[in-house]
């Protein structure tokens, strides 16, 4: 079976992707960071939980010259203005980092105000921002957003048990000029890999097998990982590797999935 590509485009980003990417705030080391980027892992999302290690790794590949092989993911859950700014010139400075590539707004399950999109819009202009991401935890929302060429991409929440955005999201989008897709909690906070959690007879998912239902989904640019340590970090790029599912594995994960909606 073929492997999943190195590199995908963003949707109308254009930015140039790995179809993996890596959340810093579980714990993952510098080490493990720099391992992932040369497999092409290049979306790294620092979010509201900064940790160290990729703060570290961040500034090792700026001194190292390799900052611009890295996209970089700043999040802000703030809907003040000069509250979001400063919080993200905070981070950029503890970084070691000039400017962010992804500003990801988090959390509206509406539009952002055209304030916040007005102070968005000034951040790009100095410089601090190139693209804009969005997230939220109401579906159709998306639809209204996806829309809006100010936004870039869209972070939706996708996995076995939660995969209601193949009906409430990508039917509705336009055939062409989409923003890119990408999947946040693949694992289901852990419940797809969980012994108890799963149907009489069966075994938990791998954490490689989450991520290979998300990226088997062509709906889908990148799936988010959040790995704590360099084992975890390895079951991800394992899933490069495997490649898509096959029509049995995704009819399993399904079942598996459609059992944990259920409980």
């Amino acid at each position: 079976m073929a492997a999943f590509p190195q590199h995908v485009t963003l949707g109308r980003s254009g930015l140039q992707v790995g179809p993996l990417g890596v959340a810093g705030g579980y714990g993952v080391d510098a080490a493990s960071l720099h391992r992932a980027l040369e497999r092409g892992v290049n979306y790294w999302y620092h979010g509201s939980l900064a940790r160290g290690g990729m703060t570290q790794a961040l500034r090792e590949a700026t001194a190292a010259g390799r900052r611009d092989r890295i996209v970089t993911v700043f999040q802000g859950y703030i809907e003040w203005g000069y509250w979001l700014e400063r919080t993200l010139r905070r981070e950029l400075k503890k970084s070691g980092l000039d400017y962010a590539d992804v500003l990801l707004l988090g959390w509206y399950n509406k539009p952002p105000s055209e304030k916040i999109m007005a102070r968005v819009a000034a951040l790009r202009q100095q410089g601090l921002v190139r693209h804009v991401a969005v997230s939220s935890h109401h579906r159709p929302t998306f639809v209204t957003m996806a829309a809006d060429p100010r936004f870039d991409a869209l972070h939706i929440r996708y996995n076995a048990v939660h995969p209601g955005a193949e009906r409430d999201v990508f039917p509705h989008l336009a055939p062409t000029g989409r923003p890119g897709v990408v999947a946040y909690t693949a694992t289901c906070w852990g419940k797809l890999l969980s012994p108890g959690a799963m149907p009489a007879g069966e075994a938990p998912l791998r954490g490689r097998d989450a991520y290979r239902f998300v990226l088997s989904n062509p709906d889908f640019q990148v799936c988010m990982t959040g790995p704590k340590d360099a084992a975890q970090m390895d079951e991800a790029l394992a899933a490069l590797d495997d490649g898509p599912l096959s029509p049995e594995e995704m009819a399993r994960i399904r079942k598996i999935g459609a059992h944990i909606h259920g409980k």
